[in-house]
């Protein structure tokens, strides 16, 4: 265990030579000429003049060091009945020939590739056998809507996309290939070939000429080698929504993204190789590429990759059947996935079935971490639960409590004090830096660390208006929050979360932080509308634990004094409403700005990567009735 203030000081004082020492880890085909070049900011490059190959980093280099039988993969699949061990060697076989497949439709070095995938073991074949010979891939999560599909295809600008015939959604199966042709119909764009993984249980029918199926192509391909690639060239492009609805791809290098994943695996996870890492996202997420795919893969651990939920494949003790059964060290899931268990079982009753002794860790991101989620957590497991915050854009965690350095005391409702690499500030409005314990826009001080976004694809420009321009010097997370005087961040949601009631600005965060700690609640938001006497005045939805059956009327009354009690009569929290669920985006985000859209009576577009759009019409009707109760 080393001192987490001496690591971090090191990062953000000397980084050069912490990311040297870091990358020395890796295989190199040739050492780069600069660690850092930062001769035209804010487009930093890290590693200029470095070879090497992600792909074999994460592959070949752990079959070559004699590792070759340990696993690599294991996929676990409630929704099919199959579980199955890959080892690296077993990995690097399909990798390379579906490498070799590739090269033979003609997809080389600087091509792009769209990735359109369910969990299964063949999504990170994909990934890795476009890294292997140099194609940019891009992920789409698999089920995104024909159109979504098209935006991406014309976007990315693929020679080849890549698919299967289907998944299993819930107790519904999902056919692919309908809404793949369906995109490409839409599609300005026309790439050449469409692979397909075809499923047992879901046929795809092939277009002559255009659709190769997998099997067939890989048997009659020679295996590919890896191809050395500058350390400055582009892995992958992930498309995140912006704030117009339309589509940003991030833009990943090959260099910094494998020194940085691979430093994380220990550094923040505390995962050497061999371990079992378990992160219960999907590879159409940051999550799944950084810490499904790339990080335990490079690190020399075994990754699963589960194609399940957390409740109802079968029960809400499928997680805790999973950790037991594979041994799993740790795990990496949003707090919604938690909720959902905790609303299904409430007194924890399953995990007592199950040996959970080889359980370390338990870290949760991608949404704020509640309190109330976090005691239930932490009493039900009995090991450390970790919050730690980061962004598509960064790729790996901003803020985090790096148990492989030193593990800190655990502050509820913080993500611990920013990693090694991000010198995180608090600014005002006009770029001012703020003290202890004062809420601002939280930004972090160029350049930022290696394995971040080194610019958008095919917009630099946007790159620059969207992240650079507002605090110059910095790159803006968009969040808020504080930093409180032992330096423990506090991100309290995105910068319009605040409301500003009679000219005070208040975090709708904080509120939420206070509902979710009701016994009776499961989870909650938060959301500003608007007040002809005050400008803005907060709303709650809640939606109620199982087994729940008490008078609604109740329980608001209990939310309004307990909202009033903590933070004071001004923040005017009075309206409340019980609903059955929350719009949520299909990685568990809550769809707070379109709820502010529809509650403001605003148009809005339906994001792309919401659960059920359904939802949205039972949600609008309770806003409706909300207002008509404030206004009477």
């Amino acid at each position: 265990m080393a001192d987490y203030d001496k690591v971090f000081a090191e990062s953000v004082q000397n980084p050069e030579a912490f990311w040297a020492t870091a990358a020395a880890e890796l295989d190199w085909y040739q050492t780069w000429n600069t660690v850092l070049d930062a001769s035209n900011p804010p487009f930093y490059r890290w590693f200029s003049g470095g070879l090497m190959n992600t792909c074999y980093n994460a592959v070949d280099r752990h079959v070559a060091g004699g590792r070759g039988d340990q696993v690599a993969i294991i996929y676990d699949s409630p929704v099919t009945d199959t579980i199955a061990t890959i080892t690296y060697r077993q990995l690097q076989d399909h990798v390379a020939r579906l490498a070799g497949a590739l090269q033979k439709i003609g997809v080389t070095k600087g091509d792009t590739v769209i990735i359109y995938m369910p969990m299964i073991p063949e999504a990170a074949y994909a990934m890795l056998a476009c890294a292997r010979i140099g194609a940019i891939h891009s992920v789409v999560f698999g089920g995104f809507a024909a159109n979504e599909l098209a935006i991406r295809i014309n976007h990315a600008q693929p020679k080849v996309l890549i698919t299967a015939s289907g998944a299993i959604e819930g107790k519904k199966t999902l056919a692919y290939k309908p809404i793949v042709d369906e995109a490409a119909t839409i599609a300005e764009h026309k790439f050449e070939h469409c692979i397909v993984y075809q499923r047992p249980f879901v046929h795809a029918d092939l277009q002559d000429g255009r659709d190769l199926d997998w099997n067939q192509i890989v048997a009659d391909a020679p295996a590919a080698d890896c191809v050395p690639l500058d350390a400055t060239d582009p892995l992958y492009i992930l498309y995140t929504s912006g704030t117009t609805g339309m589509p940003k791809g991030v833009l990943r290098d090959n260099g910094g993204h494998a020194v940085a994943l691979n430093w994380t695996m220990k550094a923040i996870y505390n995962i050497d190789a061999g371990d079992v890492f378990w992160s219960a996202s999907d590879v159409g997420w940051v999550v799944g590429h950084s810490y499904i795919v790339y990080g335990p893969l490079l690190k020399g651990a075994t990754t699963i990759m589960y194609e399940g939920k957390p409740i109802g494949t079968p029960d809400a003790g499928a997680f805790w059947r999973v950790i037991s059964q594979h041994r799993v060290k740790s795990l990496f899931t949003a707090p919604t996935a938690f909720r959902a268990i905790k609303k299904e079982d409430p007194n924890g009753t399953f995990i007592g079935k199950y040996d959970l002794s080889c359980f370390e860790a338990l870290y949760l991101a991608g949404e704020r971490l509640d309190p109330d989620t976090y005691f239930w957590a932490a009493k039900l497991l009995q090991v450390p639960v970790i919050d730690h915050w980061w962004q598509t854009e960064t790729g790996w965690a901003i803020a985090a409590n790096c148990r492989g350095i030193e593990e800190l005391p655990i502050k509820p409702g913080s993500p611990t004090k920013a990693a090694p690499g991000y010198d995180v500030r608090i600014v005002d409005f006009e770029g001012k830096e703020v003290g202890p314990n004062v809420e601002g826009n939280i930004v972090v001080k160029l350049p930022l660390p290696p394995g971040t976004l080194v610019t958008l694809w095919r917009n630099d420009q946007r790159f620059v208006e969207s992240y650079m321009n507002t605090f110059p010097g910095y790159y803006e997370t968009s969040d808020g929050g504080y930093i409180d005087e032992d330096g423990y961040i506090y991100v309290m949601g995105r910068m319009d979360d605040v409301i500003n009631i009679a000219g005070h600005r208040l975090s709708t965060g904080a509120m939420e932080e206070i509902i979710a700690t009701h016994p009776d609640i499961a989870e909650c938001a938060v959301i500003g509308t608007e007040d002809a006497l005050k400008g803005q005045v907060p709303v709650g939805l809640f939606v109620l634990k199982a087994g729940v059956d008490r008078d609604v009327e109740e329980i608001k009354a209990e939310l309004v004094k307990m909202v009033r009690d903590k933070i004071g009569p001004i923040a005017c929290f009075r309206e409340s409403s019980a609903v059955a669920r929350l719009p949520k985006t299909r990685s568990g985000k809550i769809l707070r700005g379109t709820m502010r859209s529809i509650a403001a009576g605003k148009q809005y577009r339906t994001p792309s990567t919401i659960d059920d759009p359904a939802i949205l019409d039972e949600i609008t009707e309770t806003l409706k009735d909300m207002g008509h109760r404030r206004a009477n």
